[in-house]
């Protein structure tokens, strides 16, 4: 594969196309967490009751997450060029509405079209990405500056969020997008060519249906968990749709004569153990920021825009560990500096879960942030590079749909489950303790969950990885 894999693109022009390309990635990863410290005002505004606001989180993540492997099949058989474009002038739209919505449907349905304008371009993203950079050197570094972008993009999110809320409205979280979208519509198409597979294939649009309507069911039912409790109709019913969806979507998929996602390319070890871990880390970290940005401002009597700036050091720490990445896997290995990066992170949750109500700044949160977020810049170049580990010209699309689409289910269901988890457990505490501690308790027990996600990828890592 040479440079040609993109045609119409002149090597003087791969900066700047990489530039463009990483910003839209901000913007997209932005918006996972960009309404985390603007709940409690969404809440308050358009009378959101408590599992409703997590579908303003939820929505986003399963069109992005249950949209990308066709998306991503769509960009390399349609042209990446052409469905990044389709994407970002698609989540624009989104953006406008969700900015101008007066009722919570009409968010959560605009949150939903923005996830699915993310899904179609952020994989189509990576991989010209992947066809602008072959050489193996070159492109280790370009995947780990939009690795690096991608996990700012999400502390950045939180910082933003609170300043707009505060100084003007949530609303502005959403409008913020339109000059960035507009930016990169403009400037592309004069930076890139168009590039798509050679063999034609035609798109699994039945196993995306079946795969999203899966993961959307089961996301639907550990919800419903929080309020109605694990024996409740509403939480046993969509549960068993989404094992039949499940079901129903491996058998589509062993007959397809094209697959959404072949057999063959789960198969090669490095992409499949990055992925899983993928899934381990996202479920932790999407939490985390969720339950942690509660936390300030409910427990601890933070405001959003103080909320938003105690985030701050946590981007800073996720730039430390993106500089340091690509130097250790050279000098390490993949396997090492990944193992050791989970065991970080897990340690700086664990730290994290000790925050109580009367701690201070800089001896209770900032010490487990630092950690945390050193341990997620480590992770975050090193997983995407593994991730996208012998993909070719043919199936780059879809290599980095599996990598964005894990990233975005693995979120989902964590959030699910640990907000969840986080939930009964104040319940059950908050007549005996009171309302502080108990949603303390909520608190602490779920981030000792995602801890032990994060160990339990690093014992993967070390297990199943294989040596550089």
């Amino acid at each position: 594969m040479t440079r040609a894999s993109v045609p119409g693109t002149v090597p003087g022009r791969r900066r700047p196309a990489l530039i463009v390309l990483c910003l839209v990635q901000f913007m997209l990863v932005m918006d996972d967490t960009v309404v985390s410290v603007a709940l409690p005002s969404i809440r308050d505004d358009l009378g959101f009751t408590a599992v409703g606001l997590v579908w303003v989180v939820n929505a986003y993540f399963l069109a992005f997450g249950g949209l990308l492997l066709l998306s991503g099949r769509a960009a390399d058989l349609l042209g990446r060029r052409r469905v990044f474009l389709a994407g970002v002038a698609l989540f624009g739209v989104a953006s406008l509405a969700c900015g101008l919505a007066q009722e919570p449907w009409q968010l959560v349905a605009g949150r939903f079209v923005q996830g699915a304008g993310a899904a179609l371009a952020s994989p189509a993203a990576l991989s010209l990405i992947t066809l602008l950079f072959p050489g193996a050197e070159e492109r280790a570094k370009a995947l780990s500056v939009w690795g690096g972008i991608a996990g700012l993009g999400g502390t950045t999110g939180v910082v933003i969020s609170g300043a707009l809320t505060d100084l003007t409205s949530w609303r502005w979280i959403f409008l913020i997008n339109l000059p960035a979208a507009v930016l990169a519509v403009a400037l592309l198409p004069r930076l890139v060519g168009e590039s798509r597979a050679t063999v034609r294939a035609r798109l699994d649009v039945p196993g995306a249906v079946l795969g999203t309507g899966a993961v959307v069911s089961l996301v639907f039912g550990l919800l419903q968990a929080a309020e109605s409790g694990w024996g409740d109709v509403t939480v046993v019913g969509p549960l068993l749709i989404a094992l039949v969806l499940a079901v129903a979507f491996l058998a589509v998929e062993s007959r397809m004569a094209e697959p959404l996602v072949p057999l063959s390319f789960l198969a090669f070890r490095t992409r499949a153990v990055a992925n899983g871990s993928t899934l381990l880390f996202s479920a932790a970290f999407f939490a985390m920021a969720f339950l942690l940005m509660i936390h300030l401002q409910t427990v601890l009597g933070y405001s959003p825009l103080k909320a938003g700036l105690a985030y701050l050091p946590y981007g800073a720490g996720i730039l430390a560990g993106m500089w340091l990445s690509s130097r250790a896997v050279i000098r390490f290995g993949m396997r090492p500096t990944l193992v050791v990066s989970f065991l970080i992170s897990s340690a700086g949750l664990l730290l994290l879960s000790g925050v109580a109500p009367n701690d201070s700044y800089a001896t209770g949160v900032l010490p487990g942030m630092l950690v945390t977020s050193l341990g997620c810049g480590l992770s975050l170049p090193a997983l995407t590079v593994a991730a996208v580990a012998g993909t070719t010209g043919e199936n780059a699309g879809l290599g980095s749909a599996v990598l964005s689409s894990v990233q975005q289910i693995g979120g989902a269901v964590g959030l699910a489950v640990l907000v969840t988890l986080a939930a009964r457990r104040t319940d059950t505490l908050a007549d005996s303790t009171g309302p502080l501690r108990a949603a303390t308790e909520g608190f602490s027990f779920a981030l000792i969950i995602a801890a032990a996600l994060l160990a339990l990828g690093s014992a993967l890592i070390a297990t199943l990885l294989r040596k550089r």
